[in-house]
C-alpha cells in the first residue's frame, strides 16, 4: 500500500508540474522591463516570452504580438522553445505510461504486475528527463537576464528583470523531478528477487533428487 501511495503522489506532483510547465511555456512573462535609472513615472512595461511580447500601459491596456519570424529569433530563444516543447511532450507520454502502469489501475489486468511496474518506472524516468529538459531553458534565460542587467555596455531601457514565469518554471521543474522520483521509487517490481539457478524447477518437482545426488557422491568418494 505504501508503494501505491508513492505512485499516486508522484503522478499528482508530475501532473501539476506538467500543467504549470504548459502555463509557463505560453505565458509572455519570462522577461520584464527593468527600471534602473530612477524613473518615477512608469508609462509602459514590456513583457517578453517564448512566443510573443506584450506592452502594458498605465491605463490598463495590454497589447500583445507574436514574433514575426521564428528564424529571426536568437539561437537561445529557439533552443528554449524546442526544449520546453520536448519536455511537455515527454510529460504527456510519461503520464500515459504512468497511468497504465499504476498499481491502482486495471488497464493491463491484475496478472501483469511485473510489466505494469516496468512501465511505471519508465514513466518516472521520463518525468525526470522532462524536468531536467525544462530546467535548462529556465536557468539559461535567467543567467542571460542577470548577465545583461549588470553589463554596463547595455543601455538601461534594454535591461530586463526576471519575470514571474521563470519562478513558476522553477517550481514546475521541481515538481516534475520530485514526482518522477517518487513514481520510480514506488514502482518496485512485485515479489522478491529470483535467483537464476539452473535446475531449480526440476528440484522443486522432485525434492528427492538432491538427496539421491548426495548419496551417489558419497558412494563415489568411498570407492
Amino acid at each position: 500500500m505504501a508503494s501505491t501511495g508513492l505512485q499516486l503522489l508522484g503522478l499528482v506532483l508530475a501532473l501539476l508540474g506538467w500543467v504549470f510547465g504548459a502555463l509557463v511555456c505560453a505565458a509572455p512573462l519570462w522577461r520584464v522591463s527593468a527600471f534602473v535609472g530612477g524613473e518615477l513615472v512608469i508609462a509602459q512595461v514590456m513583457w517578453e516570452g517564448l512566443w510573443m511580447n506584450c506592452l502594458s500601459q498605465t491605463t490598463g491596456q495590454i497589447q500583445c504580438k507574436t514574433y514575426d519570424s521564428t528564424l529571426a529569433l536568437p539561437m537561445s530563444a529557439q533552443a528554449a522553445r524546442g526544449l520546453t516543447v520536448l519536455a511537455l511532450l515527454l510529460c504527456l507520454l510519461a503520464l500515459m505510461l504512468g497511468v497504465v502502469g499504476a498499481k491502482c489501475t486495471h488497464c493491463m489486468g491484475d496478472g501483469n504486475q511485473a510489466s505494469k511496474a516496468r512501465l511505471a518506472r519508465i514513466a518516472g524516468v521520463l518525468f525526470l528527463v522532462a524536468g531536467l529538459a525544462y530546467l535548462i531553458p529556465i536557468c539559461w534565460t535567467a543567467h542571460a537576464i542577470i548577465r545583461d542587467f549588470y553589463d554596463p555596455n547595455i543601455a538601461a531601457p534594454l535591461k530586463r528583470e526576471l519575470g514571474p514565469a521563470l519562478y513558476l518554471g522553477w517550481g514546475a521543474s521541481l515538481l516534475l523531478l520530485v514526482g518522477g522520483s517518487l513514481l520510480h521509487v514506488g514502482s518496485s517490481p512485485p515479489g522478491g528477487r529470483v535467483l537464476p539457478v539452473f535446475g531449480g524447477a526440476a528440484a522443486k518437482d522432485n525434492p528427492h533428487t538432491g538427496a539421491a545426488g548426495e548419496v551417489k557422491q558419497q558412494e563415489k568418494s568411498f570407492v
